[in-house]
């Protein structure tokens, strides 16, 4: 296939690029910035940029993977995100369903923080005593941020072209998986690597698998139609769990992983005392047909096969 990646110069793409070359497509990346996976330097808020690049490649598949992200916050007002992550996703949508258009598939890079409101954020500091377990079903949603909302407003019209046109679309809720620090971390006296691994419980997963569930979406795309999927590390937990996971989060993961505490306190790392939210991926499992590779097993696998000496990050790949 000939397929259009925006966003092509980020963590994503330039994972999820490569990927698709050595699946025999044909990729042409679209971003602002210039990357040796970006063939045009524009953006999708310039709906000629996008009609260009879409009609001159014949594409015919959308990966879009572009936004203004949670940390531009700080340094973009409202306007920019509306303009990038909203009227730059319709840019797409209209532009792929244009009359003479070849496209027959579209996945949409969401995330999972469009589901955590202001309660679930301060759940500990406002005495709520259970984790919140959320899947594809969880309403009302309730964005805390403009971030949040704009990718909210995306999804919304992603669910609007297909129900006007027919246009296959998946939407891919992606749990974390930057390799910059938590904007918490400061908060936490933890590593960076050992925030990365505890979070492999209930909400991240490593940028091969989210490369790799878009890959998987792009072929689902049309037998699927339309969906919404959270994209994570499968967890162990249960829905029982999440009494006891915001009491004291350490006895339900020894009880999990009996071995854990031993494989950390080797590395003097620490499990977080309390886990306000749990992702459930098992939609994705039980419909897209995938699991991420990676999970929270893996990685005391891949410590306890340490020598017993705090990694460097270049030494836990699931970290970067």
């Amino acid at each position: 296939m000939n397929i259009l990646v925006t966003g092509s110069s980020g963590w994503l793409g330039q994972h999820l690029v490569p990927r698709l070359k050595r699946g025999g497509h044909r990729v042409t990346g679209l971003d602002p910035v210039p990357g040796p996976h970006t063939d045009v330097v524009g953006s999708v808020a310039d709906r000629a940029v996008v009609r260009a690049a879409i009609r001159d490649n014949a594409i015919q598949a959308i990966v879009h993977a572009g936004a203004l992200h949670k940390p531009h916050v700080a340094i973009h007002d409202s306007s920019r995100f509306i303009a990038v992550n909203v009227q730059g996703t319709l840019n797409l949508l209209e532009e792929a369903t244009a009359s003479g258009s070849t496209v027959d598939r579209f996945v949409f890079t969401s995330t999972t923080s469009l589901m955590i409101s202001r309660q679930i954020r301060e759940a500990h500091k406002r005495g709520i005593h259970r984790a919140f377990w959320i899947d594809e079903e969880m309403a009302p949603l309730e964005p805390r941020n403009i971030y949040g909302i704009s990718k909210l407003a995306a999804e919304h019209l992603c669910r609007m072209v297909h129900d006007s046109s027919n246009l296959p679309v998946i939407i891919l809720r992606t749990a974390r998986f930057f390799p910059e620090e938590d904007d918490m971390a400061h908060e936490i006296i933890q590593s960076d690597a050992n925030i990365k691994a505890n979070e492999f419980l209930y909400r991240r997963l490593t940028v091969e698998d989210a490369a790799r569930a878009h890959v998987v979406a792009l072929d689902r795309a049309p037998q699927i139609g339309f969906d919404t999927f959270i994209i994570s590390a499968l967890t162990p937990f249960s829905p029982d769990d999440c009494g006891q996971l915001m009491d004291y989060a350490p006895l339900v993961v020894h009880r999990y992983f009996p071995r854990y505490r031993e494989i950390y306190a080797r590395r003097g790392w620490t499990m977080f005392d309390y886990i306000d939210r749990v992702y459930d991926s098992t939609k994705a499992m039980r419909r897209l047909g995938f699991v991420c590779a990676t999970d929270f097993g893996d990685i005391l696998t891949q410590l306890d096969r340490e020598d017993g000496v705090a990694p460097a990050v270049s030494r836990v790949p699931w970290a970067s």
